[in-house]
């Protein structure tokens, strides 16, 4: 499977982690290693003309499925349609020269705005900015869904920081004509990440906010109108079965649940309950056991083995009323919440109610980010200014 950028097929790159892509260029076949962060393509399996259904389809007919693909080739069974652009991906972009979007990079390391700036972190920063909006944009000519790009970890605990990026973001965009409905920003679930999609999504422009492991986090989120919140499912139950002392998770494994299973339910059901407008997505969804308990939330990430085997395993008209929507708007209305979560939630109760799991698992996401925004700068520096441009 190949991908032109001047013929772009119906579906063609989804946002994933480590994943490898093949592209076509006109020349001989070269692979990219994809760190996309993922975002919301949906899977639909046929029906078979025998009246019987696959395994996909109905759980396709509940939520929308996310292909957590490795291999680009998988995408003519699990066709995607929307991307995320991210500094992880510019790393990939540089490691193998010969790809579509090696010239996106080129462009931004020779654009004559940013080597305007003497000051050097200045110019690796617009480097950075433009890199990401010339290969976003590149990408939006791709997909017909939407474009989300990765703001900078190294501001998570700045919400004028983050806004000024977006805004500069954006701007770009604008630049390359990518019209802000095709863009979503991806912002850490900090309480400044959150009071930043607040003030974002005020002006109308549209946030997922990422790293969240806790109930105080995806409350919050949908106060502030976050467009997207993800959930993190197999990381929070990998941190219960290594630690203890976090009072939800504790909570949810007392109840005989698993904790990030529970912290999805529960998500849903304020999110439904009263009345907030975002979409929640389930990731690091480990198998198809958890898959089925999470039917109705709006976006399942899933991976390939757990995908292929949903498609090949048949099921008859009888088994198919087996499949039981576990998330709904009917659900949620009758969901009991304790006083002590309908808070209108602030900087102090919000910190006082994030448990050590969410803790250490947001510092430990946002250290990684972190790590690659800065092995990006490190590199443009060492490549500026680019050959033959």
């Amino acid at each position: 499977m190949s991908v032109s950028l001047q013929s772009p097929p119906s579906s063609a790159v989804s946002s994933f982690q480590g994943t490898r892509l093949r592209f076509s260029n006109g020349s001989p076949a070269s692979n990219l290693l994809f760190n996309f962060q993922r975002s919301f393509p949906v899977i639909r399996a046929s029906a078979l003309d025998t009246g019987s259904t696959t395994e996909l389809d109905l759980v396709s007919s509940f939520s929308e499925i996310v292909p957590d693909t490795v291999i680009f080739d998988d995408f003519e069974r699990f066709p995607p349609t929307a991307a995320t652009v991210s500094s992880s991906l510019l790393l990939g972009i540089c490691s193998l020269p010969d790809t579509i979007f090696r010239n996106a990079v080129d462009m931004a390391l020779a654009d004559s705005e940013c080597n305007k700036h003497e000051n050097s972190e200045l110019r690796l920063s617009c480097f950075s900015n433009k890199a990401l909006v010339n290969v976003g944009g590149d990408l939006a000519k791709l997909v017909p869904g939407r474009v989300s790009t990765e703001v900078d970890a190294r501001l998570a605990y700045d919400t004028h920081g983050i806004i000024r990026k977006v805004h500069d973001l954006l701007k770009l965009y604008n630049e390359v004509n990518v019209p802000p409905e095709r863009l979503l920003f991806k912002i850490p679930s900090t309480w400044q990440g959150i009071e930043a999609s607040r003030l974002l999504e005020s002006e109308g422009i549209q946030t997922h906010l990422t790293f969240v492991y806790s109930f105080a986090q995806a409350a919050a989120a949908a106060q502030a109108g976050a467009s997207v919140i993800q959930i993190f499912v197999g990381r929070l139950r990998d941190w219960s079965r290594n630690h203890s002392g976090d009072p939800e998770i504790e909570a949810a494994l007392k109840r005989g649940e698993d904790p990030g299973l529970a912290l999805v339910t529960k998500a849903y059901n304020y999110i439904h309950k009263y009345g907030h407008k975002s979409k929640l997505m389930a990731a690091a969804v480990r198998n198809k056991q958890d898959l089925f308990s999470l039917l109705g939330v709006d976006y399942i990430i899933a991976p390939l083995k757990v995908l292929q085997s949903l498609k090949e395993s048949i099921t008859t008209p009888e088994e198919k009323y087996s499949f039981v929507r576990r998330l709904s708007p009917q659900s949620a209305a009758i969901y009991k919440f304790s006083e002590e979560e309908l808070v209108k939630w602030d900087q102090l109760s919000f910190a006082s109610a994030v448990g050590p799991a969410a803790v250490e698992l947001l510092a430990s996401g946002l250290d990684g980010y972190a790590n690659q925004a800065n092995r990006v700068e490190e590199l443009f520096e060492k490549i500026w200014p680019p050959p033959n441009v």
